[in-house]
């Protein structure tokens, strides 16, 4: 029996004009280019990539604070991009988004009570005692304590503030949570907590994730599929355990090389990519990470590879499975 994606995404593309003006013509940066995804309930996607390959474009996307410029996008089987303004009001609760800096996502002048209460007075009948019940139980569910309910978010340390911040986007019983970096700016004592409340809350609500990071040790952790992405594009897709044991596109060998391993006796070459991204507005033809890429090929200038299967994994690249480490050693 086949489980219906809870979000599913088909060819999205994002395009924004920029500049212009007197005798200055606009130019348009592709932030996404023909992404597809497909996520269920229970599971988590993470999303990697250096910054400016559109991972918080495609968050914006989902979680309709913008539209595609094209593609499809679909919250329980419901095309977002059809123009039922109604049907996309909504839904619109069924997805929740948790940002990176938990301080400056929580309004520092209202209290916490009153803060988890807001998205139950805007959306639900709820009475004031219904609303407070509920946002008693949901401080208890995140591990706070019900003394915490009257208080502001600066009598808080980071980890708690992030609990905050988690419950408010859980307050109205989302089927997706976007997490935008939720751990980068915590300890990493305290990113480990968090790290188990989110894993324990999407076993215990069977909540679909859509984990955006930068830092792939904790994508190991949360992961149970990986998106590997590159100036706007897909670069490679595949299970966590796949990615991580078998990484075939050269951008994906580099971002795993970067990532430190707590063992000793573990050698492993530091591939280093030369140049910078390339600019969205001006990208440049073929592959898109060709200028970087030493395994670059003549097909790779003028081409554009498409996200084809190798292995367990989908991969944009000619060359794929063929290994950087080598010419790195």
């Amino acid at each position: 029996m086949t489980t219906r994606p809870v979000i599913l995404g088909k060819d999205l593309e994002k395009h924004y004009r920029v500049g212009g003006g007197f005798m200055r013509e606009a130019q348009t940066v592709k932030a996404l280019r023909g992404v597809s995804f497909s996520l269920e309930a229970g599971r988590t996607l993470a999303v990697v990539g250096e910054s400016g390959c559109g991972k918080s474009t495609l968050a914006r996307l989902v979680t309709m604070i913008e539209e595609p410029t094209a593609g499809v996008l679909k919250i329980d089987g419901f095309d977002l991009t059809s123009g039922d303004r109604h049907m996309r009001k909504a839904l619109r609760s069924a997805v929740q988004i948790v940002f990176q800096d938990p301080y400056g996502s929580l309004n520092p002048r209202q209290k916490i009570g009153a803060m988890l209460e807001e998205p139950l007075l805007i959306n639900t009948p709820d009475s004031a005692e219904e609303r407070q019940d509920k946002a008693r139980e949901m401080l208890r569910l995140v591990g706070l304590r019900p003394e915490h309910y009257d208080r502001y978010p600066h009598m808080f340390s980071g980890g708690q503030r992030q609990r905050i911040a988690i419950a408010r986007a859980l307050m109205l019983n989302p089927r997706i949570v976007v997490l935008d970096e939720p751990v980068s700016a915590l300890d990493v004592s305290i990113q480990a907590q968090i790290l188990n409340l989110l894993a324990k809350l999407q076993e215990k609500l069977q909540l679909a994730y859509i984990f955006i990071a930068h830092n792939l040790s904790v994508v190991r952790h949360v992961a149970d599929d990986v998106m590997v992405m590159y100036l706007g594009r897909a670069v490679e897709t595949a299970s966590r355990d796949e990615i991580f044991a078998h990484p075939r596109h050269p951008y994906t060998q580099a971002l795993l090389s970067a990532t430190p391993v707590a063992d000793p006796e573990h050698k492993k070459h530091r591939i280093r990519l030369e140049g910078e991204l390339p600019s969205p507005i001006n990208p440049p033809g073929g592959c898109a990470f060709h200028p970087r890429c030493p395994l670059a090929i003549d097909r790779c200038r003028t081409e554009m590879p498409e996200l084809d299967a190798h292995g367990g994994a989908r991969v944009a690249c000619y060359r794929a499975g063929d290994s950087l480490a080598e010419i790195a050693s």
